[in-house]
């Protein structure tokens, strides 16, 4: 049976059905009508109006080109450059740098755009600065205070649409292993964005519950168990067991033959072979879902491989034999994809029982049966490349039309994560231990450390954010060599560094209480803001992060997110000491500190919305 749980209100939020595009965004009111810019969405950041006003500008200049086929064109520039339009891309009759004559003659500047400089083939802009600081700070404002949730960078591109993604899956039994910690956090990232693109997610988790090793448990359990043990740490006993009976089967090859027989029982419904393997289910799905919750992470249903029914496995072989696309080996049923250079793949052994392959057939067939998905994604390593391009052609090989929208978001292996002091790699232990580091590191500071509230609960977070970032900030394909060193540090790209960044962005309140509350945005002069380059760098990163989001949902990459998240970080670094608040509100100029103390609050807004994207915790102290 599928087991579902409770759970609390994610901690994305997903755009609104409706948003009042005149009252939330003013400054569309100021452009010409866009078909791909919705004004009602929050995925219409600020940064959609400067690029429409780019584009008019030189669609004005250039006659042969309209402001839709111009706005696509309006990239992101180098440093120093807040945006570029690369000319070539247009493909005009005329070369480059005529045109860019054009544009640059016509070119007058406004309340959007500064300047404009032609360097070679490509246009460079600069924004207005004065527009650029009042507009971001206002939109990030009114999305994250104004609204009944947080919404800035959040979107409706996906609205209407499901998805169905399916993460972490460990083996039932055995305890949740650090294989499956990559497949868990780039799962629950995956979960994050598209919920907050508008999509309807279902967070899948799908159990290794089946299969002849349970035939081996039980075998095992019927010679070493003890349901004592069973009580006190069920997925610890039955690991002992399954050690025990493995290494016995390594002398003894009849214990295989047994452990099949057990499970061949199982398979063809015997309540006798069942009732064990069904309380090893529960007690493991309870285990399981005490530890995603220590880690920030959410499914909405816990399935498996025992839930796949006989009869849609049985349906999918008989319309391949039909086909003529299965072939008898030695009794197995095997597929050929040799055409499309897949190899034969197994689909039935020749005792009869089922195969990942043929489960995974059945349940992809019964889960668009149930579901209707427009998306499903299988978030699993790259080791297993070859299996899901298989059930991928085979699916397709069915006809199925949904087939072509299965997606496999493959990852690299975790090297050299064991604890400090031996080999276990359970999850666990990881967890624990690098709390225990970051608890460590915070009792040298006396003063801070008596100032949280709860300080174990907080280096466990902030060690469990050291663990998360550092599995997150390369491409998910590489593999990566988890280092402990970096568990203890606070310069860098770590995650104790992301932490430490929310924290101090966060006490400008607490430092600061004279200046509460702020005055509303309109009265709140950011023209003070416009000749500090510090300021300027930060307004930019926080306008781009709807772009951030948008091409995570893209890319499917959190390393895109973990860079962002980290270049704010450095940029309110590099802005604390030269732009003080405290410093201003000594000096009696209370004007200047409340913008500044508006960009940093605004700051710390976009920071923790970044984190929560990557399933982290912001903390307030530390």
């Amino acid at each position: 049976m599928s087991t579902a749980t409770e759970l609390p209100p994610t901690t994305i939020p997903v755009a609104p059905a409706t948003t009042s595009s005149t009252a939330a965004y003013p400054i569309f009111s100021r452009l010409p009508p866009l078909p791909q810019v919705p004004k009602a969405d929050p995925a219409s950041s600020v940064f959609d109006a400067f690029r429409i006003a780019i584009a008019s500008s030189i669609a004005k200049a250039v006659p042969d080109l309209t402001v839709e086929q111009v706005y696509e064109g309006v990239d992101y520039g180098k440093k120093g450059v807040d945006f570029t339009v690369a000319l070539p891309r247009f493909r005009l009759k005329e070369k480059p740098d005529v045109t860019g004559k054009k544009v640059l003659a016509e070119f007058k500047a406004d309340e959007w755009i500064e300047s404009v400089v032609a360097q070679g083939p490509f246009l460079h802009y600069q924004l207005n600065t004065a527009t650029l600081f009042r507009e971001v700070l206002t939109q990030i404002h009114q999305l994250t205070n104004e609204t009944e949730k947080p919404l800035y960078g959040t979107s409706k591109i996906g609205e209407g649409k499901k998805v169905i993604i399916e993460y972490s899956s460990p083996n039932i039994a055995k305890q949740f292993h650090v294989g499956h910690l990559r497949s868990t956090i780039i799962g629950q990232f995956l979960s994050n964005v598209y919920s907050a693109c508008g999509w309807e997610v279902i967070a899948m988790n799908y159990l290794g519950d089946w299969g002849t090793q349970f035939g081996l448990i039980a075998v095992g359990f019927e010679r070493y168990g003890s349901e004592e043990a069973l009580k006190v740490d069920a997925i610890k006993h039955l690991y002992d067991v399954y050690v025990k009976i493995n290494a016995e089967a390594e002398k003894d090859p009849e214990v295989r033959v047994e452990a099949a027989k057990w499970f061949k029982r199982m398979e063809d419904g015997d309540e006798t072979a069942l009732v064990n393997w069904r309380k090893w289910r529960e007690l493991s799905v309870k285990k399981y879902t005490e530890e995603y919750a220590a880690l920030n992470v959410r499914f909405d249903v816990y399935t498996g491989e025992s839930q796949v029914g006989k009869e849609s496995q049985a349906q999918a072989l008989a319309r391949l034999e039909e086909m003529g696309l299965i072939s008898d080996v030695e009794g197995a049923k095997l597929i050929d994809l040799e055409k499309w250079k897949l190899q034969k793949a197994v689909v039935r052994k020749k005792d009869g029982t089922s195969i990942y392959l043929t489960r995974d057939i059945g349940g992809a067939i019964e889960r668009y049966e149930k579901y209707k998905f427009d998306k499903m994604i299988y978030v699993v390593a790259s080791q297993q490349d070859l299996h899901l391009a298989q059930f991928f052609k085979v699916l397709q090989l069915l006809e199925y039309p949904w087939a072509n929208t299965l997606e496999h978001v493959n990852y690299g292996l975790v090297q050299g994560m064991s604890t400090r002091k031996g080999t276990a790699v359970f999850l666990a232990d990881i967890i624990r231990e690098a709390g225990n580091v970051m608890h460590d590191q915070m009792k040298k500071n006396k003063e801070k450390y008596e100032a949280v509230e709860d300080p174990e609960g907080t280096s466990k977070e902030i060690g469990i954010t050291a663990v998360k970032v550092q599995d997150m900030q390369a491409k998910r394909i590489n593999n990566y060599v988890f280092n402990w060193d970096r568990m203890t540090t606070f310069e860098g790209d770590t995650g104790p560094y992301l932490q430490y960044a929310h924290v101090r962005v966060s006490s400008i309140s607490r430092k600061n209480p004279s200046l509460h509350p702020l005055p509303p945005p309109s009265q709140i002069n950011t023209s003070l803001l416009t000749s500090h380059p510090k300021a300027r760098e930060i307004a930019i990163l926080l306008g781009s992060y709807p772009d951030v989001v948008k091409t995570a949902l893209k890319t499917h990459e959190p390393s895109g997110v973990v860079t962002f998240a980290m270049r704010l970080s450095h940029a309110i670094s590099g802005a604390w000491d030269v732009l003080g608040v405290k410093s201003e509100v000594d000096k009696g100029d209370l004007e200047s500190a409340r913008a500044r103390m508006w960009l940093y609050l605004s700051a710390r807004d976009v920071l923790g919305a970044s984190m929560r994207l990557l399933s982290l915790t912001p903390l307030e102290r530390m």
